[in-house]
């Protein structure tokens, strides 16, 4: 075979890799993402694709399965000792990847820890009041209120080795919003079946196999190596997988699936993801940042946010930007999640003179300028979203002008609230609408998270987000979130547009679990 080295132009001296290697190589995993891992540190950034990372390297005390479903990682089980006191009994004979033991003493340094300014763990440590350490191998984690979905909420939150982290001074988290680094923003040290061996930010991240993992007996994959390419353009990607070079790639171009299903080569797995796309806008600010308009602010007038959701045809996007994968969503939560009312879900109908009208009713019959923040590597064409929005939102006098940035630029304004309008995914990483609500639909003057980068609020919204976190009735539940979810929609408080696809580009021969949170857990690989 030929070595194919005009594919992918400098990508592939990043990857070192040729055909004759993938030979030699055969358990070497090769995949590329759209964008790279935010940090080795674990707590710096709550962003998927990180999260995903990083759980092949850290774990939790219980994790999801392929199936989402909770199941033991390093504590064995737990139980309910008061309301607000949840006992763990942890696994023994754990070891880091530097042979460092697993015990109590780790558990409490690592929620002190993700409690700390700078970690981005606020979603994860906000209802945790402390973890106490009981004996060796037994901790109690306290929270401030009943908490139902416990279980779910810390299944993405990582230990890590306290005595590895004071020793390298780096028991502060990384703080990626003030640029302060440690030693664990290029180093790692975890419990899991991966381990670190080399961090090059933006060209490629080498993990090799912890032979010592406590879970091999269980597990039956036989990657031994594993080659993460962060690969931005979409083009790029295709003619890396298709030449070989790549064993998986993703997100698999929408407008390639075809190419790549008729190739012989590889195929696209696809499925629903439990994430949603949606427009955020700045309803805090008495005078936006980025607008034309000075001395006030348009967005926090329900006919002007009216006026751009009814502008935007999501059947469009769906049938040209997305090829006719994107389901268009009426609500900031997905189908898959738990608390979903589908009662909910119907849209405003696209109509760019009812835009105009709601203008001009506002007091804005000439329209306005705003300024539209979007990420070019994080969502599947997360940028032609954004460019059919702005060419969309014009033919209703609305002139929007779009920066488009690498998400790392890109979350790190939305953090700061360093915007007027954006484009966000998200999903839920406890799979619950109630985290959806607390994350997105509580203003930041109120305890909500620097995620609302609109400061979008509602004072009943917000009680009902207290209460939703701490009611253990189901029914009562079901029915506060519902009377949430409503009261956004009818705020026109985001403009949701669609839940996009899985789309997974594999090489033939190579075997995977696809997880509906867009997780890819190494240990379900294997290579032919």
């Amino acid at each position: 075979m030929k070595k194919r080295t005009g594919l992918i132009g400098a990508f592939a001296v990043a990857l070192c890799l040729t055909t004759a290697s993938v030979a030699v190589q055969a358990k070497t995993f090769r995949f590329a993402f759209q964008g790279d891992v935010a940090s080795m540190d674990p707590y710096a950034l709550a962003e998927n694709f990180s999260s995903a990372f990083h759980q092949n390297v850290y774990e939790p005390l219980v994790r999801y399965n392929a199936d989402l479903k909770i199941e033991p990682s390093l504590a064995v089980s737990w139980e309910t000792i008061n309301p607000t006191t949840w006992r763990f009994k942890l696994r023994q004979g754990v070891k880091y990847h530097n042979g460092n033991p697993f015990n109590a003493d780790d558990v409490v340094f690592s929620f002190k820890r993700g409690k700390a300014e700078g970690a981005d763990m606020g979603s994860f440590t906000g209802n945790i009041v402390e973890a106490k350490k009981v004996d060796e191998y037994t901790v109690d984690i306290i929270t401030k209120k009943p908490d139902p979905i416990l279980l779910n909420t810390i299944a993405p939150f990582y230990m890590m080795d306290k005595e590895w982290s004071v020793a390298n001074g780096a028991e502060n988290p990384v703080d990626l919003a003030n640029k302060k680094e440690n030693f664990a923003t290029l180093n790692s040290n975890g419990t899991g079946p991966f381990k670190l061996v080399s961090r090059e930010p933006g060209v490629k991240t080498v993990l090799t196999l912890n032979k010592n993992w406590w879970d091999m007996a269980n597990q039956n994959f036989n990657v031994t190596d594993v080659v993460m390419t962060p690969i931005g353009s979409a083009a790029t990607r295709t003619a890396a997988l298709l030449s070989g070079e790549l064993d998986m790639m993703f997100p698999a171009p929408v407008q390639d699936v075809k190419r790549i299903n008729a190739s012989g080569v590889a195929t696209v797995l696809q499925g629903p993801e439990v994430r949603t796309i949606f427009l955020g806008m700045d309803q805090e600010r008495d005078e936006l940042l980025y607008s034309n308009i000075k001395g006030k602010n348009p967005l926090k007038d329900k006919r002007v946010r009216q006026a751009i959701y009814q502008a935007i045809d999501v059947e469009a996007i769906k049938n040209k930007v997305m090829r006719g994968t994107s389901i268009p969503a009426g609500l900031l939560v997905a189908p898959e999640l738990s608390g979903f009312d589908a009662s909910l879900n119907d849209r405003l109908p696209y109509d760019p003179e009812k835009s105009k009208a709601l203008l001009a009713e506002a007091g804005y019959p000439d329209g306005l300028e705003i300024q539209l923040d979007c990420p070019n590597n994080r969502y599947v064409n997360d940028e032609q979203i954004c460019q059919a929005v702005t060419a969309m939102v014009a033919k209703a006098g609305i002139k929007m002008t779009l920066l488009a940035q690498p998400k790392s630029k890109f979350f790190q304004k939305l953090k700061k609230h360093d915007i007027s309008m954006y484009l966000l995914g998200w999903t839920a990483d406890d799979q619950d609408v109630g985290s959806v609500i607390a994350h997105l639909m509580v203003p930041p003057k109120d305890g909500g998270l620097a995620w609302n980068g609109g400061g979008y609020g509602n004072p009943r919204v917000t009680e009902l987000s207290g209460k939703i976190g701490s009611e253990i009735d189901p029914k009562k539940r079901q029915a506060m979130i519902s009377e949430a979810l409503k009261l956004v929609k009818d705020d026109i408080g985001y403009i949701p547009l669609h839940q996009q696809p899985l789309s997974w580009g594999v090489r033939k021969g190579v075997t995977l679990k696809q997880r509906g949170d867009n997780a890819l857990n190494y240990w379900y690989i294997n290579i032919k």
